[in-house]
Parts: structure tokens; sequence; C-alpha cells
């Protein structure tokens, strides 16, 4: 790859990193399943369990349907108390880059407020992520949300 191509590729991932983030915090949940492909894989799931070589998950969706489905479920059916979720994205890290994709990893925290509570961290880990180039641009095909703790709320109700 030229200089300049491996430059514009990163900021494209950059960007890509930047809109996921930005739907979920905006409850916008047809820009978070607009950052999928079709035939995708989002998972969350605790460390423990991923180093291990574990496939239980907290959440496991295996198809951009599937984020349509939770989303539909997120908007129309769920309720709760209502927050907000602010996500920090560390700068990703390229593991490797091929005309199958791109793999890359990059360090998260989820900060939660509730309307008459202190903010608190809601969540804290890494995503590893296959990404892709479409016609649309490049797109999550593996989104894995790895997450540290082993105590996690009883519930997640937005994406990770």
């Amino acid at each position: 790859m030229s200089a300049a191509l491996e430059f514009e590729t990163y900021n494209a991932i950059v960007q890509l990193h930047a809109r996921y983030a930005s739907a979920v915090d905006a409850n916008d949940w047809g820009a978070w399943v607009d950052c999928f492909v079709d035939d995708c894989v989002y998972r969350i799931q605790p460390r423990e369990n991923f180093e291990r070589g574990f496939p239980l998950a907290t959440l496991s969706f295996e198809s951009k349907g599937m984020l349509k489905d939770r989303a539909y479920g997120i908007a129309e059916t769920l309720f709760h108390d209502p927050y907000y979720q602010r996500h920090i994205v560390g700068a990703p890290l390229i593991l490797s880059a091929s005309d199958a994709g791109i793999e890359c990893e990059a360090n998260y925290v989820v900060i939660r407020t509730k309307l008459s509570e202190l903010s608190t961290v809601f969540n804290a880990g890494r995503y590893i992520d296959t990404i892709v180039r479409t016609s649309e641009g490049l797109k999550f095909k593996l989104r894995q949300c790895i997450y540290d703790s082993e105590m996690i709320p009883n519930s997640i109700i937005y994406p990770i």
C-alpha cells in the first residue's frame, strides 16, 4: 500500500469508529445498523470467556437482520429508566490488512449517566473488529466487544 492509501484507510477506520459511537450515543439505531454489512457478527463477551476460547457471550447477533430486530426492540418495546451513554474510543491498532478485510482493535470506555445520578463507568474493554470495504465505504463484518469486568449490570440494553 502507498503511504497516502494507508492514511486514507486509517482515517476511514477512525471515522467508522466515530460514526458507530455517535450513533449509539445519540440513540440513532438506524445509523448503528448501517455501520455493518448484511452478513455481520456483533458480540458482547466477557474477557475471561474470550481468552479461554469459550463461546458464551452476553449478547450475540449473527446478521444485520438480527441487529435490526435489536434496534426495533430498543426503540419500540423495551421499557427502562432513561439514561445516556457516552463512548470514549481509543485510536485503532491495525493488526492486519488485506483485500479480504482489515483486522484491528481499539480500547473503549462507556460512561452511563442516569438523569438524577452521577455519571459512572458502565463498561470498559476493547473492540476486536474485522472491517471490510463496501460500495458505501468501510463497514464492520465482525465487532466483538470484549469487556474486562466480570461484574456487569443485570441488563445491557444499548449496544456497547
